[in-house]
């Protein structure tokens, strides 16, 4: 199988482009979800935050199809989404700088950047952000879930719910530098109250135009980067006063610097770069084989 390694901001992925690979999947039957453990595995396999497949669509340019480290199907992926868009171009699948791509959380829209004829910047029109909680899901009344109290491993946090297309909580506290993601990450992820998990940010507010994140991602722990996370993180500064709606905001997270705004529409808009690392083959000898869709 070939494969093409790349990374937004760190958040890295093996990307398989199903306009070529199809067969393998479908005549060769390799199960993509097993797949994504073994290639994420940065001992044995490849090495990344999961795996995504580039593939032909019937209402867009092209089709995103993410799996987890953990080999879950996720709906979105901010940073991935922009790779998609960089590989689709700089492979030749597009041709125009103003794309669209279809998720499971709905077509995006995205801006592309080139020089030298190669994607180097990508803006992503990411979609309205959910506050509802039954749609985000969180196990909670009212219309919004926005700095409520919630209790985790025996201590009270003040937490915003919010769905970019995949379920965020986010915190917002001091000294994210310190705290041990690895020990109080799993207890978000599978609270009772999230019953899809959840990915978790933790927020430190620098000024109104700029934060620093950490981020817990469920199925796949603690990554240097999420493009979802920063949107919601910035849609939960704009309602809890941090930030202002309509401006653009730098949040910093381990892998570098994205740059997200809350538009007045209540969609968010994200921009970011998008890396091409390597490319190379994976022997799919030992993958189990059954039929995906």
């Amino acid at each position: 199988m070939h494969f093409t390694k790349m990374h937004g901001t760190g958040n890295d992925y093996v990307y398989v482009n199903l306009f070529e690979e199809r067969d393998l999947f479908v005549d060769g039957g390799v199960k993509p979800e097993e797949l994504a453990i073994l290639v994420s595995d940065r001992h044995f396999g490849i090495g990344s935050d999961g795996l995504i497949l580039v593939a032909p669509s019937e209402v867009a340019d092209c089709r995103m199809i993410m799996y987890n480290a953990d080999g879950s199907e996720g709906s979105m992926c901010g940073n991935g989404i922009r790779c998609v868009a960089k590989y689709a171009y700089d492979h030749g699948i597009v041709k125009d700088t103003e794309i669209t791509i279809e998720t499971k959380s709905g077509i995006k829209k995205l801006s592309l950047t080139v020089e030298d004829g190669k994607v180097t910047y990508v803006q992503v029109n990411m979609g309205q952000a959910i506050l509802t909680p039954a749609q985000i899901p969180v196990k909670a009344e009212g219309e919004q879930f926005v700095d409520r109290p919630i209790e985790v491993a025996g201590k009270t946090y003040q937490a915003t719910c919010v769905s970019m297309g995949n379920p965020h909580c986010v915190i917002f506290t001091e000294g994210i530098d310190e705290l041990d993601l690895e020990k109080i990450g799993p207890d978000f992820e599978n609270h009772a109250w999230f019953p899809d998990r959840i990915n978790t940010e933790f927020v430190e507010v620098i000024d109104e135009h700029t934060i620093k994140m950490r981020v817990w991602e469920r199925g796949s722990g603690e990554t240097i980067s999420c493009g979802t996370g920063t949107c919601a993180s910035v849609v939960a500064a704009v309602l809890n006063g941090h930030c202002k709606r309509g401006e653009e905001v730098e949040v910093r997270i381990r892998g570098g610097k994205l740059y997200d705004t809350y538009l007045d529409s209540g969609e968010v808009l994200m921009k970011g770069p998008a890396t091409e690392v390597f490319e190379g083959t994976y022997d799919t000898e030992n993958v189990q084989h059954s039929d995906i869709s």
